[in-house]
C-alpha cells in the first residue's frame, strides 16, 4: 500500500513538473490572474473561488485533459532507486540488442553517407533556399536523382534481428511452455491469451455495437449510427479527452473522427504551435539533411505508388522533413529502449562536448516509415495539425513498431502474441506453414511494422487506428493478423510454399479485404 501511494506521489510530481513548462502553465497563470480583477472572487476564500473559476471557463477541463494526455504516455512505475536505464527498458538483454542494432543502422548511415561524399548535414546557398521555399507546396514535381540512396533498413532486416533474439538466462531452460513455442520468436515474454484479451477489450464483444459494421446499409441507422454519432457530438461537446477515448473504441463516425482524435491527443492547435511549425519549416529551408533524401526515397517507393496516397506526396515531404528538425522528439526516448543516434563536429570526433543528436529529433527513416504519416492526410488538411497529430502518433504509439523492447506494445511483444495465438488456437495451420518454410510471422511482420498501413483500405484502416487510440495499445494489430490467417485457414492449408502463402486470397494485398469481411472487428477474439 505505502510502496503504491509512492509511486502515486512519484508519478503527480512529474506530471506537475513537466506541465510547469507547458504554455498551458502559464495560461492557466495569467488567467488566475485576470481573474482577481472579478466581484465574485474574496480573498477570504480565493483557493476556492478561483478553482470554480475555472471550472465554469473551460480551463479545469483543459488541464484535466493535459493531465490525461501525460498519463497517457507515462512509464509504468518502477522502483525509486531503479537506474533511468530500467524506465528505458528493464530487461538486460533488450537493451543491449537494442543498442546492437542500433550501431548497424549508424554503420549503414555513415557508409552511404562515405560513398557517395555527402555529408550529414550542410547550409544551403542562398539560391538553393529561395527555390525550396517556392516549391514548399510542390515538392512531389521535383524529380531528385535518388538511385544511389538506399534505405538504411527494411522490416525484413529488423525482422531478422528479432528472429535472433535470446534470453541468456533460458539458453539450457527446461521450461516446457518456452520449449513447446514453434515460432520465430524465441524470448520469453508473457503477452495476453484469448481470455484476457476478452476481458481488455471487452467493447468489442459480439454484443457491442461497431462502426464500420453496425451502420453497414444492411442496418436501419436508428439501431445504432444516429445514436452513436449524437453520442460521439455530445462528447466533443464536452471536450473530455477520457471520454473521448472510451467513446472511439466503438468506432469514430467519419465527420467526428479528426476533432475526436485530436481531443484524445490533446492537440489544440494554438497559434504558438503554428509557430513553432514555421520555425520548423525555416530550419528545413536553412540545411540540408542526408536523412532529407532518405526521406525522399521512402515517399517515392511507398506512398507515391499507393493508390491512396499518391495525392498526399506534397504533404508527406512536407511534414516528415519537419519532422526530422523536431528536438521535442527527444523527449520520448526517456521511456523509448532507443536512443537518439550522435554525430560529432568534423575534426571534434569523440569529444562528447562536440556532439549532437542527429537527425536532430533522434529518429532515423527506414522504409515504409512515410505511411506512418500517409492515412492521417485524409484527416487533416491544414500542414501544422497534421504535424501535431503525427508527432503526437508517433511518440505514443509508432516508435514502438521499430524499437526492441519487452513494452507490451512493443514489436517483439506483438510478434510473440500474434505466434502464441496462431500456435494455441490453430495448430494445424501453424503447423503446416511451418513446416513448408512459410512461418506465418515472415509474412504479417510487415503489416504490423507499419500498423497495417499500405495493407487495409483507408477507411478501415482508420476504424482500426480508432481502436489503438481508444485503448492506448497496439496490441489488437497482432490480434487482427492473427484472424486473417484464421479468416483464410482453408484456402492456406493447400498451398505448398511460402510465396503462395502470401499470393493466396490477398495475404499480400488486403485493399480489398474488409474488417467486417476478415474478423467482423468486434469478434475478432471469438474466432478462436
Amino acid at each position: 500500500m505505502l510502496q503504491e501511494e509512492s509511486d502515486l506521489s512519484l508519478i503527480i510530481a512529474q506530471i506537475v513538473q513537466k506541465l510547469k513548462g507547458s504554455n498551458l502553465y502559464s495560461q492557466l497563470e495569467r488567467q488566475a490572474w485576470a481573474s482577481l480583477q472579478r466581484p465574485e472572487i474574496k480573498l477570504e476564500s480565493l483557493k476556492e473561488d478561483i478553482k470554480e473559476f475555472f471550472k465554469i471557463s473551460g480551463w479545469e477541463k483543459k488541464l484535466q485533459n493535459a493531465v490525461y494526455s501525460e498519463l497517457s504516455v507515462f512509464p509504468l512505475p518502477s522502483h525509486p532507486a531503479a537506474p533511468p536505464e530500467h524506465l528505458k527498458e528493464p530487461l538486460v538483454y533488450m537493451r543491449k540488442a537494442q543498442g546492437s542494432w542500433e550501431k548497424r543502422i549508424l554503420k549503414s548511415l555513415n557508409s552511404m553517407c562515405t560513398e557517395l561524399s555527402i555529408p550529414l548535414a550542410r547550409k544551403r546557398p542562398v539560391g538553393e533556399q529561395k527555390e525550396l521555399l517556392n516549391k514548399w507546396n510542390e515538392m512531389g514535381t521535383d524529380e531528385p536523382d535518388l538511385s544511389l540512396f538506399r534505405p538504411v533498413y527494411a522490416p525484413k532486416d529488423f525482422l531478422e534481428v528479432l528472429i535472433n533474439l535470446r534470453n541468456p538466462n533460458y539458453e539450457n531452460s527446461d521450461s516446457l511452455s518456452f520449449r513447446t513455442h514453434l515460432g520465430l520468436i524465441q524470448v520469453p515474454l508473457k503477452v495476453k491469451d484469448i481470455p484476457e484479451l476478452k476481458e481488455c477489450f471487452v467493447e468489442l464483444g459480439l454484443n457491442i455495437g461497431q462502426l464500420g459494421i453496425d451502420d453497414s446499409t444492411q442496418v436501419p441507422p436508428e439501431l445504432f449510427e444516429n445514436e452513436h454519432v449524437r453520442i460521439g457530438q455530445k462528447v466533443l461537446a464536452e471536450q473530455d479527452s477520457a471520454a473521448a477515448q472510451q467513446y472511439i473504441r466503438q468506432g469514430s463516425p467519419t465527420a467526428l473522427r479528426a476533432e475526436l482524435w485530436a481531443l484524445i491527443l490533446n492537440i489544440s492547435s494554438q497559434p504558438e504551435d503554428v509557430l513553432y511549425y514555421e520555425q520548423l519549416k525555416t530550419n528545413v529551408i536553412q540545411h540540408d539533411l542526408l536523412v532529407d533524401s532518405l526521406i525522399y526515397k521512402d515517399v517515392k517507393l511507398t506512398a507515391s505508388n499507393d493508390d491512396y496516397y499518391f495525392v498526399f506526396e506534397d504533404y508527406l515531404y512536407q511534414v516528415l522533413l519537419c519532422f526530422s528538425r523536431d528536438t521535442s522528439v527527444l523527449s520520448h526516448f526517456a521511456f523509448n529502449s532507443a536512443s537518439p543516434p550522435k554525430s560529432y563536429i568534423r575534426g571534434k570526433l569523440g569529444l562528447e562536448e562536440y556532439a549532437v543528436f542527429y537527425p536532430p529529433n533522434g529518429v532515423i527513416p527506414f522504409h515504409g516509415f512515410s505511411m506512418y504519416v500517409a492515412p492521417l492526410c485524409f484527416l487533416y488538411h491544414e500542414p501544422s495539425k497534421l504535424y501535431q497529430i503525427f508527432r503526437e502518433m508517433y511518440v505514443r504509439f509508432f516508435f514502438r513498431l521499430h524499437s526492441i523492447s519487452s513494452h507490451p506494445s512493443g514489436i517483439v511483444s506483438l510478434c510473440l502474441l500474434f505466434e502464441t495465438l496462431l500456435q494455441t488456437y490453430l495448430p494445424q495451420l501453424f503447423y503446416h506453414l511451418r513446416e513448408i518454410g512459410a512461418q506465418p510471422l515472415r509474412i504479417s511482420f510487415k503489416w504490423m511494422v507499419r500498423a497495417f498501413s499500405g495493407y487495409l483500405a483507408t477507411d478501415q484502416l482508420l476504424l482500426l487506428w480508432d481502436r489503438i487510440l481508444g485503448y492506448n495499445s497496439l496490441e489488437i494489430l497482432a490480434v487482427l493478423a492473427a484472424a486473417v490467417f484464421a479468416f483464410r485457414a482453408v484456402n492456406l492449408m493447400e498451398v505448398t510454399s511460402l510465396a503462395a502463402a502470401e499470393k493466396k486470397n490477398h495475404l499480400r494485398e488486403l485493399k480489398s479485404v474488409y474488417l467486417d469481411d476478415i474478423v467482423k472487428i468486434h469478434g475478432l477474439f471469438w474466432l478462436f
